[in-house]
């Protein structure tokens, strides 16, 4: 009989989520909002993953802005499993901070890294791949991401070249990582057959990760592994202070994954386990107005999407409109974002969405901290 696969979920929730201003702020970031439905994003993921284990093995990396939200949001969770970044470094110290951490209780348990807003249908095929990712992980020293069938030729993802199956047929050896392309070569990957988009959600060992940490980030592995060792201890949060900031601030795609792809799809131990659920990266205004147009939870026979305290469009398509305490009426316009909250009133075009992010710098240089 197998033994058990000690599974592990990192959850990884430290964005500030800029370009879901004016609803997102450094205290209520994306990921604790409720964006489609009513559960907040980091909510939903935490529920999605309790089947493969419950809160005392689910850590959650954050910042000390959303810290409290999160300790509210999910009661049940210890409070030591919410470990609270001093500045952010990207993902590669976030993820080795938790593989050293957990490498210290078992060095064979099976972390899989999450992020925090990423909406998930159809979750018995994702628990399916997650166990199939997992199985993978524990059998080696092996990398595992779980790559999205592309259904269009989108600019906005990083996509995995995949080779041949492995002998026992339970994943694809991936060849390379890719970072987003333009509209051309994105085209190039989803006629090719073999590309799937990377969801950033990765399974491996408590030992690989960390064993990939030591090899690909030799300056940044002996801080995050004393970090580790005071964890528990009263000198954690001074530790956690002093050493953090001497990380690099790398993702953990560039430190460890094309590092590894670039030894040969037979010799990275680098493998994709192809996803058949739906996923959304809720990664601007857009692209919720999309999914929620696509999944029909909101939109009128025009394309507007609206949540607001009623509406009327003349002549008006294509519009999304957050604004739930006011009535809202849109006359001759398209393709816009409107977002309406107590202090603040984004106006934008569709296209432009991605650029929300740009107004939370300004924002910081004028010093209004305000609404930020």
């Amino acid at each position: 009989m197998p033994k058990p696969i000690d599974f592990r979920p990192v959850i990884l929730a430290g964005g500030s989520g800029t370009r879901f201003w004016p609803r997102s702020r450094r205290a209520r970031a994306k990921q604790v909002l409720a964006l489609d439905g009513e559960r907040s994003m980091i909510q939903q993921t935490v529920e999605r993953l309790k089947p493969m284990a419950g809160l005392d093995k689910t850590w959650i990396i954050t910042n000390e802005y959303l810290a409290h939200e999160i300790a509210d949001q999910l009661p049940g969770l210890p409070a030591g499993k919410i470990v609270q970044e001093p500045v952010a470094r990207n993902t590669a110290p976030a993820c080795g901070l938790a593989a050293f951490l957990i490498e210290r209780e078992n060095p064979e348990a099976v972390l899989g890294i999450f992020p925090s807003d990423h909406v998930i249908a159809d979750e018995p095929r994702f628990l399916k791949a997650l166990q199939k990712a997992t199985a993978v992980a524990a059998a080696s020293d092996n990398i595992v991401v779980l790559g999205i069938e592309p259904v269009r030729a989108e600019t906005g993802y990083g996509y995995i070249e995949t080779g041949d199956f492995a002998k026992d047929d339970s994943a694809l050896h991936v060849r390379r990582f890719i970072e987003k392309p333009n509209q051309n070569r994105a085209e190039e990957f989803v006629a090719a057959g073999n590309y799937y988009w990377n969801s950033g959600m990765f399974i491996w060992s408590a030992r690989t990760l960390a064993d990939a940490v030591r090899e690909h980030l030799p300056e940044t592995a002996p801080l995050l592994e004393s970090i580790a060792a005071a964890y528990g201890t009263p000198q954690f949060n001074e530790v956690f202070r002093a050493l953090y900031p001497k990380c690099e601030n790398i993702s953990v795609d560039y430190a460890v994954l094309e590092p590894r792809s670039a030894k040969g799809e037979h010799l990275s131990h680098l493998y994709c386990v192809p996803a058949e659920f739906s996923w959304n990266d809720l990664g601007s205004w857009t692209s919720l107005y999309e999914y929620q147009l696509e999944t029909r939870l909101r939109g009128d026979a025009e394309g507007n999407v609206t949540d607001a305290g009623g509406h009327l469009a003349i002549d008006a398509t294509d519009n999304y409109v957050f604004s739930p305490k006011k009535f809202v009426a849109l006359v001759g316009v398209e393709n816009l974002v409107i977002v309406d909250t107590e202090d603040a009133l984004l106006i934008a075009h569709r296209d432009h969405s991605q650029d929300v992010g740009k107004i939370v710098k300004e924002l910081g240089l004028a010093g209004r901290t305000d609404l930020i």
